[in-house]
């Protein structure tokens, strides 16, 4: 296993600009698990599945190929040969990923390539569960969070129309790897900071802990 930095937090938290840069910095990959659930929840729509049918969401991938890999420093996910990548953020999947992240055959599918992610590069990777489930014994924990107003205000921005509430809900209760905080993360709140802001803190934790950090 390479090294891991999990970067954790709720929707529009910061957390994706946040990793994103950090991988950058670090020149470590970006592996956005989000993503790969979103590229799911497409894959399940697109072929006219109920998402609310666990056991018809299950049969789904199970019959599905799922390729994942890097490109350009970037973890990407293909489902048989299709890459969901420009329909991540439809109003579709908006409503439907948090039924589809709750199905346990998807979340049992993704873990394998995740960890897969992981014996290949040095990532960085963020989601809702990567520090408190995909990879409990990293030392190197980030849960990024923010007033439920700017983070409605940053959705907003991104053209999402999705309910922050509703979604914070949704991933808190759901029974498999909940949104929670890890007990070793370090939390920041990136309600008044750039991006740039909460990087310097993550690399200033990072330092801290004995982790090498190329010099800009």
């Amino acid at each position: 296993m390479k090294t891991v930095i999990a970067i954790d937090g709720p929707a529009a938290s910061g957390k994706s600009s946040v990793a994103r840069e950090l991988a950058g910095r670090l020149q470590y990959a970006y592996v956005n698990s989000g993503a790969f659930y979103r590229g799911i929840t497409w894959w399940v729509l697109h072929t006219h599945t109920d998402p609310a049918l666990a056991d018809e969401v299950a049969a789904v991938i199970t019959r599905t190929k799922l390729e994942s890999g890097y490109q350009n420093h970037e973890a990407y996910l293909l489902l048989d040969g299709a890459d969901a990548t420009p329909n991540l953020r439809d109003d579709a999947v908006n409503r439907s990923v948090s039924a589809v992240s709750r199905v346990p055959a998807v979340r049992e599918c993704l873990l394998a390539h995740l960890h897969n992610l992981a014996e290949e590069r040095d990532l960085v990777m963020e989601g809702r569960d990567i520090g408190s489930v995909v990879f409990p014994h990293t030392p190197y924990k980030f849960y990024i969070d923010a007033s439920p107003e700017v983070r409605k205000q940053r959705r907003q921005a991104q053209g999402q129309t999705d309910e922050i509430a509703l979604r914070d809900r949704s991933d808190s209760s759901r029974p498999n790897a909940p949104l929670i905080i890890a007990e070793d993360a370090l939390v920041i709140d990136s309600t008044h900071l750039t991006v740039d802001g909460v990087v310097g803190e993550v690399i200033g934790r990072l330092k801290l802990q004995g982790l090498p950090v190329p010099a800009r």
